[in-house]
């Protein structure tokens, strides 16, 4: 297998083919994902994203890496994973919503770390970028401290204009993690690798190599308003560079994102010149 994607982008994309509003099958999304796994690109994939409500008994995941994405009650959380791995799966983590927008997420934090204690799984909360934000990651940072595998994870687009977080707001979620020292997961409206506005909506997306660079601006000890100027850079040159100098160093803080197609992303790197499109 090659190896031209550089370790800044190892593992970035996680594949979201199963989740809504995806219309494909488990079958096929299995044999796709390992038909990625078999290509030049595959060190840029993470698991697949495997929602717990569609794990049947006929399920086969071929031992690829998986990830549980916790669309059931917590409860039955263990029992989903069970199934995964009886499917013969890697789970490499769990991920799991721990309240609604404009709710209170320390209840849901709090069975999620009683979940997480008995997990073997690093386990991603996902947190409201909304009230109670920050005393979440306090929580998340207590829990980490007593040995517990959990980390945060945050939707960043949606299907209202306010689910969009504005680039100062995502900055200061960045240099929120950075002071604590927790990686994060996003999920949601990153469909390119640069800022946009999408034309049919409206609605202005996030760009994944904007918020790559910007965890590396957040990770060097940029402030709130130095990272919120490169999430809103809507010009791929500043970003470009800046990845290609660290290409060949670990990603900071940015652990990685799904995307519905991992082909897209794959091919905006490639034309950005950040991965060598499968030639030595």
């Amino acid at each position: 297998m090659s190896t031209l994607v550089p370790p800044l982008f190892a593992g970035l994309v996680d594949d979201a083919s199963l989740l809504p509003p995806s219309p494909i099958g488990v079958p096929e999304a299995v044999a796709k994902h390992d038909e990625h796994r078999a290509g030049w690109f595959a060190g840029l994939l993470g698991p697949l994203l495997m929602p717990a409500s569609l794990i049947g008994a006929d399920l086969r995941t071929r031992d690829l890496p998986v990830a549980l994405v916790g669309d059931v009650s917590l409860s039955a959380l263990p029992i989903a994973v069970d199934k995964l791995r009886a499917a013969g799966g890697q789970v490499l983590h769990i991920e799991a919503a721990v309240a609604r927008r404009g709710e209170d997420p320390q209840p849901g934090l709090a069975a999620l770390r009683a979940f997480a204690g008995q997990a073997d799984e690093l386990v991603y909360a996902e947190i409201p970028l909304s009230w109670g934000l920050l005393g979440a990651l306090d929580t998340v940072v207590d829990a980490r401290a007593a040995g517990l595998l959990l980390a945060p994870k945050f939707r960043v687009g949606g299907l209202a204009a306010e689910l969009f977080p504005t680039p100062v707001e995502l900055a200061a979620v960045l240099c929120a993690c950075r002071d604590r020292q927790l990686p994060f997961r996003l999920a949601a409206g990153l469909r390119h690798a640069i800022r946009h506005t999408d034309p049919e909506t409206g609605f202005t997306h996030h760009g994944f190599l904007n918020v790559l660079t910007a965890a590396i601006s957040a990770h060097d000890g940029g402030e709130v308003a130095e990272v919120a100027e490169v999430l809103a850079a809507t010009h791929p040159v500043p970003l470009v560079e800046a990845c290609r100098a660290r290409r060949g160093e670990p990603r900071p803080l940015f652990v990685g994102f799904g995307a519905v197609g991992v082909v897209e992303p794959l091919t905006e790197l490639v034309r950005l010149g950040l991965v060598n499109g499968g030639y030595e």
